[in-house]
């Protein structure tokens, strides 16, 4: 779920905290922002449109060498933000597939690899999107940086699990819910929701998945 791909990308600027802790602040939002980012496409070809796994991955090796090598705000926030949207892409093979109830595994589509030009079939290892085990995984992200980062930032981890655990409780409801809303929408507004919420198989690509 989003909390805990924000919580990630925080958490991969904690060793500047030992290394360079005056560049670890702007580390901190860079990671936040690039776990968030790729989710923006959440509503216009989830997992497709901002989610790169080769090419985040690629771009994100120079851009931490760069950073390494000479270090500024510039070059960690860059390396930082990438490595986010990176771990975010990736990570997201190994959850659930696109569907409405992802526990019932259904779907054969996690995240479009634009590299090779194909739907990479999700691995499962956290079974879905606001499941126990993914609330556990945004809590042990969250400890280390509850410790060492400022008073703002610990409001924003905190948050995260706030809404982590609201959302683990509410899961298999809110997929109920969906239909129901979407049903309620006038067709107008239809045409721009996402398929899942209109059907509980993705076995067939419609024009806007493509």
């Amino acid at each position: 779920m989003l909390p805990t791909h924000a919580l990630a990308g925080m958490a991969l600027a904690l060793p500047l905290f030992a290394v360079a802790p005056e560049l670890a602040p702007v580390g901190l939002v860079a990671g936040l922002l690039g776990g968030i980012v790729p989710d923006l496409d959440m509503y216009a070809g989830h997992r497709k449109t901002l989610h790169y796994p080769v090419y985040y991955s690629v771009a994100a090796v120079p851009a931490a060498l760069s950073a390494v090598v000479f270090p500024s705000a510039v070059t960690v926030a860059v390396a930082l933000f990438l490595l986010g949207a990176a771990l975010h892409a990736v990570s997201d093979v190994f959850g659930s597939g696109l569907e409405l109830r992802p526990w019932e595994g259904n779907s054969t589509r996690a995240v479009y690899d634009h590299f090779r030009g194909r739907w990479i079939p999700p691995r499962r290892a956290i079974r879905y999107d606001g499941s126990p085990e993914d609330l556990v995984l945004s809590a042990a992200l969250a400890l280390p940086l509850l410790y060492a980062v400022d008073t703002t930032l610990q409001l924003i981890v905190i948050a995260a699990l706030v809404i982590a655990l609201a959302y683990t409780l509410l899961r298999r409801r809110l997929a109920d819910l969906a239909p129901v809303v979407a049903d309620l929408l006038p067709t107008t507004v239809r045409p721009y929701v996402p398929d899942r919420y209109l059907s509980d198989v993705d076995a067939v690509e419609s024009p806007r998945s493509r």
